[in-house]
């Protein structure tokens, strides 16, 4: 398989009835049969990321502003059939936590069928959904105690050693390091000063900054899946060929795999090849997916590597000061083997999650398994200003600090970095799905309107941030992946949810000059994405308050304008 121009999960299983269709025609005509799909027909068949409902309770402390208890019940659009939504569904449940200790803890969750094409895979697999509605309960937590919710998220994070709500200890926990990092690089005390006395001076523009920490679980949740191969061979030049199970898609795994290969035989990384991912030279490998890719082909390359190395040391003791090119030829005639296969799986106590195992009464979730290898982490501060008379937002700033690990390539990791905060800001501010249904009763059931350019809004150059500043954690080790390094595919992709909750902040400036209080002001819901039009009727006024009354003379009480939920914009 030849690199992918790019691919985010939604292909992972839904190409299967496009290669279907395909082969069934091919065996029928007896002639090779190629099926490209228009970007409308792709959209409106192959499925999207899905939508999530959250019921919750949760309470707080009001004398410490701790928090004390979450109950929480989960329900996702699955569409008409269940493809991955169980694994979605479980990774949900995994993050509804996100950084936060909760001493109690109770969330339950249902995939649930309806008349839409089947959604999928996307980049986060159901962990942001879940780390979106933690992030709005603990918005909505601190607007009811009147405390600030930068403050209130970092009283509560995790800390070294707790363990979390299906009891997995937090080990090398650096969110906390991480939230107190970028608040001191980015200036946070002095520019939300700067930001109130913005919002103090202008009525219809306003600025909102916020700050959102994340932790996300590296590994399959299906055990079975966390395993990957290798084939190595060294040639009598002194160049490197390397065959793995993961795809290319844009990503840098190859480039990865080829610095590990060049870093274990101490050789220039020009010198080492991967070749086009085929069955034929690396059998049954799991999907390029979960970011556990450099994970488990890094560290099958190096096994495979090591045992090369290991079989040329007797060589190499014979020739001091030989360069790898003379050992390795040194070797060839001394009928030395030259060629390895690596495997790599995660250790069994480190993966896997059994549902099925029933938990005591108090007693520990972990008897079902550890369902992550580790966390990449990482926390992010973002600026923005709305125009509170058209909706319009834009990112001022997005400073972001990851704790991944030693990386092995940094320049590939930021590039990540920017490219996820980039991508989860189109989900959760531009990037909405408009179907059939009895809101929208102008549309077939079912059927997806926003499949094309002309509706479904992508971010464009102009939405990006104006001053975006990317930082890796220093002095951060991780003792459970290939050279230190950790996952960098899907958890930078939440982080863009800063942008989300700044806007809400703006929007709660604006609602304070209608409305006088910031309780009376924060009490509003702000549905996911945060488009123009649910900005302008958050931001209520005048305008807003004629244009509820519709036909009607006057206007309804801005009070009852405050409490509109604009659901969608079409």
């Amino acid at each position: 398989m030849k690199r992918m121009g790019g691919g985010f999960g939604g292909k992972e299983t839904r190409s299967v009835f496009v290669g279907v269709t395909a082969a069934l025609a091919a065996q029928v005509l007896n002639r090779p049969v190629k099926i490209c799909l228009d970007r409308d027909v792709d959209m409106a068949i192959t499925g999207q990321r899905h939508p999530f409902i959250f019921r919750y309770r949760a309470g707080a402390d009001p004398a410490t502003g701790k928090l004390a208890f979450l109950d929480a019940k989960v329900m996702s659009d699955a569409g008409c059939s269940l493809d991955l939504s169980g694994p979605i569904l479980d990774r949900a449940l995994f993050h509804i936590d996100n950084s936060y200790k909760w001493p109690v803890l109770r969330v339950q969750g249902r995939a649930c069928k309806t008349n839409l094409p089947s959604n999928t895979a996307f980049r986060g697999f159901g962990g942001p959904q879940a780390l979106l509605a933690s992030e709005t309960i603990i918005d909505h937590l601190a607007s009811t105690l009147g405390v600030a919710p930068t403050e209130f998220r970092r009283q509560n994070l995790y800390s070294e050693g707790d363990s979390t709500h299906f009891g997995q200890p937090l080990v090398n926990w650096n969110v906390p390091r991480c939230f107190d990092e970028v608040s001191e690089s980015a200036d946070l005390a002095t520019r939300s000063a700067a930001v109130a006395d913005f919002n103090s001076k202008n009525r219809y523009r306003k600025r909102g900054l916020s700050v959102v920490p994340t932790k996300f679980g590296i590994a399959f949740t299906a055990k079975f899946m966390n395993q990957g191969g290798a084939l190595v061979h060294v040639y009598t030049d002194g160049t490197v060929l390397v065959s793995h199970g993961g795809t290319e898609m844009g990503q840098g795994l190859h480039t990865k795999v080829c610095q590990v290969a060049a870093r274990c035989f101490g050789i220039d990384v020009a010198s080492v090849h991967v070749s086009d991912t085929a069955t034929d030279k690396v059998a049954n490998a799991s999907p390029t997916a979960a970011s556990l890719s450099t994970d488990l082909y890094g560290m099958a390359t190096l096994i495979a590597c090591e045992e090369i190395k290991e079989r040329l040391a007797p060589i190499a003791a014979k020739l001091p000061g030989a360069d790898f090119t003379s050992v390795v030829q040194a070797a060839f005639f001394a009928r030395v083997d030259l060629t390895a296969h690596g495997f790599y799986s995660l250790p069994t106590d480190r993966c896997g999650y059994d549902w099925s195992i029933p938990v005591p009464k108090g007693g520990n979730p972990n008897v079902r398994g550890t369902p992550f290898n580790y966390f990449t982490q990482g926390t992010a501060i973002s600026e923005v200003e709305i125009d509170c008379l058209t909706g319009d937002s834009r990112v001022l700033r997005a400073d972001i600090i990851m704790d991944i690990g030693n990386s092995i390539n940094p320049t590939i990791d930021i590039g990540q970095i920017e490219g996820a905060f980039i991508q989860g800001l189109g989900w959760l501010t531009t990037e909405e799905l408009a179907f059939g249904d009895r809101e929208h009763p102008w549309i077939r059931p079912g059927n997806l309107f926003t499949k094309g350019p002309g509706t479904y809004k992508i971010p464009s150059f102009n939405d990006t941030p104006i001053d975006m500043r990317v930082a890796l954690l220093d002095n951060a080790n991780n003792p459970f992946a290939v050279h230190s390094s950790k996952a960098i595919g899907e958890p930078p992709f939440f982080l863009a949810a800063a942008v989300f909750f700044a806007i809400r902040e703006a929007i709660v400036a604006a609602r304070m000059d209608a409305l006088g209080t910031r309780s009376a002001a924060a009490a509003f819901q702000l549905w996911s994405p945060a488009t123009s039009e649910r900005i302008r009727m958050a931001c209520v006024d005048d305008v807003v308050a004629r244009a509820l009354a519709g036909n009607d003379a006057g206007s309804v009480p801005l009070e009852e304008a405050s409490a509109h939920k604009t659901k969608g914009s079409w």
